[in-house]
C-alpha cells in the first residue's frame, strides 16, 4: 500500500490510533486492486505458465525440469515486488490440486467431490422441504 494513503486506513482503540501498512483484504477495493497487481507482476507468464485469482498461484508446466526453471521466475517476480508467500499453503511439483474449489489435474479440470456431495446434500434437503410444505 502506498504510505501516503495509510493515513486512509486509520482507526482507533481503546489501546491507541493505528493505521494500516499492508492492504488487508476487508477494504471495499483490496481484492480487485490484489488482483490487478498481481496481474501486472505476472503478465509475462499469465495463461502461459501461471494462473493466479487474488491469492492464489498456479504454476503450471508439463515437464519437471520446466517447473523448477518455473518456479525460480515466480519467486524473482515475488522477490521484485517484495512479496512472500506461507509455506504452509505451498505445494510444489503436484499433478493435481485444489484451485478455487475445482480439482486441477493434466487431464483437466474436476469439481472437487467433497463440494458436489454437499451441494446435493442441500439440493436434497431443500427438495424434501418442499415436499414437506405441499403435504401439510
Amino acid at each position: 500500500m502506498s504510505p501516503k494513503d495509510e493515513e486512509c486506513t486509520t482507526f482507533r482503540t481503546p489501546k491507541g490510533i493505528y493505521c494500516y501498512k499492508v492492504m488487508p483484504f476487508g477494504l471495499k477495493n483490496a481484492g480487485a486492486t490484489y488482483q490487478r497487481a498481481m496481474q501486472n507482476i505476472f503478465d509475462d507468464m499469465l495463461h502461459k505458465k501461471v494462473e493466479c485469482y487474488v491469492d492464489d498461484v498456479v504454476v503450471k508446466t508439463k515437464k519437471r525440469e520446466e517447473h523448477l526453471a518455473d518456479l525460480q521466475i515466480v519467486f524473482d517476480h515475488l522477490r521484485k515486488y517484495n512479496l512472500k508467500m506461507n509455506p504452509l499453503k505451498c505445494a510444489f511439483g503436484v499433478s493435481s490440486g485444489k484451485f478455487l474449489g475445482f480439482i486441477v489435474r493434466h487431464r483437466g479440470i474436476e469439481v472437487d467431490p467433497c463440494k458436489s456431495r454437499r451441494y446435493s446434500k442441500d439440493a436434497t434437503a431443500k427438495k424434501l422441504e418442499r415436499v414437506a410444505k405441499f403435504t401439510r
